[in-house]
Formats: C-alpha cells, structure tokens, sequence
C-alpha cells in the first residue's frame, strides 16, 4: 500500500470547507508518511448514507474504506421501517490478491478476486471462510443501507425470497419504489427496506460483478432469521418479477430539475466527451487529467483564477457563481471497462437524462452523486446542478482503475470567492 493518503468523504458537499474534501493534488497536498491531519467540517442539512475513502492514487483499492451514516431524527420516511443502525449497513467491495500499486499499472481489464460483504468473503478455489451474517426477526422491517465501496466493479444486489424497498439514493429521500434487484456501481449508495416475512431460516444476500458465480458461498452474505440453524443457505434466487429502472425514482422532496426545462437551456451548458487516447489513458474532451505539482485550490488561494492559469492544462473548467449548470456525457465512442459510474463531488445533480433512455425528464428525476453513463454509443446521460459550492470540485470515474489513468476533469466553481477563503495553518503544512 502506498504511504502517503488523503481522505474523502463521499457525498458530503463540504460547504465552506473545500480545504477538507479530501483529494489529493485538487484540494491538498496528500498527508506524508508519519504525518497527521484533522479533517473538520460540518456537513450542514445532509442526511443520509455516505462514504469515505482515500483519494490518493489507487489506495482503496487495498482497504481504506468505510461507510459513514449521517441519522435523521425527522425522517420523513421513518415509518416504513423498524430497525437502522450500525448491523443494517451493509457494504461491498471487491478484493484483490495483488496489491493496488502493481495492480494500477495495467491497462486494461483489472479482476478482483473476491467480493467482500461486510469485509468478508470467500474467493474461486479458497477455504469455506465465514460470511457476513444479517440478523433479522421475522415480521420486522429492516433500512438496509447499501454502499458499494468498490474499486472497479458494479454489483446486482438481490436477497433471496425478499424484495427491496428503496428509500434514499446517495443521500437523498426518494418516493419509495420496490424491486427484486439493485445494479449498485461504485460509490453508490441505497437504502432499501426489507420485511422479514419469509419461512424462519437462512437465505443468501448476493452481490454478483458481471459474470460472477455464486459456487461455494462466493458474492454472497446470509439474511438470517431468529431461530434459524447456523448454516449456510440453501434458497435460490428469486423471484425476479420487479426490475430496476433509474427513470422510475423521484426525490421524495423539491424534485424538480434547477433552470429551465429542455437540454441545452440552463445557464452554462457543457458537453464531456469520454474516450480513450493512443497510450490507453482515458480522456474527457481528448484530455487525459494529469496531477499538478501543485493542488488546484492552493493554485487558486495563490491569486490564479483563470482556467489558462490553472493546471493541468486542459482540465480545468471554470463555473460562475449562482447559475445553473448542465452538463452532458455523450457515450459515442463507448471506452472500455464500462459502464462508467461517474461522480462529482461538492454536489447532487439531477439526472435529467439518463443511460438506456433518450426521454428527458425536468419535473421529478433521480438527485444523485454517482451516475453510470451506460454502455450504448446512444448513451448521453445528462445532469443539472447549481454553483452554490464554491471550490474546485472533482469530477470523475469511480472504477478507481479508470480515474488512475486520466478518467477526470475539476470545476473550479466561483474561483474569485475561492481566493479569498481562510485554510486552516495545518493544511498549509501538507504541502511543505
């Protein structure tokens, strides 16, 4: 594992405190071998299910992760279940047997070799290890909080015998929709409800990458009802009746898209083309994103406020203050090692235009922090937000694989009110 690292809290949008977002080389210098940072910030009118992780380089890939859960007291949607706390997160991640440095030098497919619920797994051809175990009583509604953690791959969620009940999408309360299965990609996060109301005993929770098995307990977790045998399950999967559709989940407050109503009519609107140059790095608009010497907010705390000012070259878009922002990602030359779950930190975004559909929707659509970008050269997901954020925020793949090689861009958001921003003395000390 590398020794240096920086910590970012996935999905709190860090109002006044961009200093603590967390990135290395965007908004600090990475925390040196034997060296500390405190990382304060208050993650004002945010609820919800969240993440941190360290952004540097490709070391989360080796295990610095975890989740973060911000409770809401006044949960509007509280009534729909019965238990939420710390035995009703639940986490995946994929783990491999090769160590991240090694692993961020190949271009091309990445395999994990296991998949971890909870922190534990079994892997192709290894021990019957123990398995994660969710406790429930039969007749009680259980909030499961679903976090992908992932380094690279995206995960279909099911529990055997149960459907989900989603509540919240990254952070945000959605009209509740039921389904049988959950694509969850990196960085995502849902939380579902799950009535025990099946046969006391043990059933899988499976979380299966593309292709993936299930032999030997490999992707898999037990749902284990009071009074059950401590075994391994037998039950199968299914039934499959309810399918996921992103189209199909609305906030469940304020749903509405910022600006006017049609693409193309927000008050900036910026197109992001994925791809993938010569020497196999990925690009946004033929830009491959390279680490400056220097962190983008120390760039622009030092008085450089234009985006020719700032490095890297190329990668840096300026947004003004208060204006609504759209930006689409056409999927025309379809890079490989996808779908691409892209996020944006210091905001949610509203997906107006989602993967798999060219149908627009203003009115009520999906505010997230993760969106995938789909797998079709028909694929243009689009997504409004607002520059009320001041900060250059970070934009990018979360295959961390991807971002490692070039999948980013930075929005340096109102960067005249950037300038003049108070740091803390210790964050100054990261870069000396």
């Amino acid at each position: 594992m590398d020794v240096e690292t920086s910590i970012h809290w996935h999905g709190v949008f860090q109002k006044g405190t961009n200093f603590a977002d967390g990135v290395s080389w965007v908004t600090q210098c990475p925390i040196q071998q034997q060296k500390s940072f405190f990382y304060q910030f208050n993650p004002v009118g945010q609820t919800g299910t969240y993440w941190y992780h360290s952004h540097y380089s490709t070391q989360y890939c080796d295990g610095l992760r975890g989740p973060l859960v911000i409770y809401d007291p006044s949960d509007p949607l509280k009534s729909l279940y019965d238990f939420d706390d710390d035995t009703t997160v639940i986490t995946l991640s994929d783990w491999y047997h090769t160590v991240a440095p090694q692993l961020g030098n190949i271009f091309g497919p990445v395999t994990a070799d296991s998949t971890l619920i909870n922190g534990l797994g079994r892997y192709a051809g290894g021990p019957a290890s123990p398995l994660a175990v969710i406790n429930v009583q039969q007749g009680k509604r259980y909030r499961f909080r679903v976090v992908s953690m992932s380094c690279d791959p995206q995960f279909n969620f099911t529990i055997d015998g149960h459907r989900l009940n989603i509540i919240e999408v990254d952070g945000n309360e959605v009209t509740p929709v039921q389904v049988d299965s959950l694509p969850v990609f990196a960085g995502q996060r849902y939380s579902v409800v799950v009535t025990a109301n099946q046969t006391v005993g043990n059933y899988w929770i499976r979380a299966s990458p593309p292709g993936g098995s299930f032999t030997n307990g490999t992707n898999s977790a037990i749902l284990r009802y009071k009074g059950a045998p401590v075994q391994d399950p037998t039950s199968s999967p299914g039934p499959y009746q309810l399918s996921f559709d992103e189209g199909n989940l609305h906030p469940l407050v304020n749903p509405a898209a910022p600006g006017t109503p049609g693409i193309g009519k927000a008050d900036v609107n910026l197109q992001l083309i994925p791809g993938l140059n010569a020497s196999r790095f990925f690009t946004f608009n033929n830009v491959s994103f390279q680490d400056p010497s220097v962190p983008v907010l120390l760039q622009i705390l030092s008085g450089n406020l234009h985006p020719s000012q700032l490095l890297p070259n190329g990668s840096i878009y300026e947004l003004p203050p208060n204006k609504v922002i759209e930006v689409s990602i056409p999927n025309e030359f379809v890079p490989p090692g996808g779908p691409h779950p892209i996020h944006l930190h210091g905001h949610a975004f509203s997906v107006v235009r989602h993967a798999g559909s060219n149908a627009t929707n203003f009115v009520n659509p999906v505010r997230r922090d993760v969106v995938a970008i789909g797998s079709s050269s028909t694929d243009n997901v689009t997504i409004r937000f607002v520059t009320d954020n001041p900060g250059p925020w970070f934009l990018h793949c979360h295959i961390d694989w991807h971002l490692h090689h070039g999948f980013a861009a930075v929005f340096a958001e109102s960067t005249a009110q950037i300038s003049t921003e108070q740091v803390p003395a210790d964050w100054r000390q990261l870069c000396n």
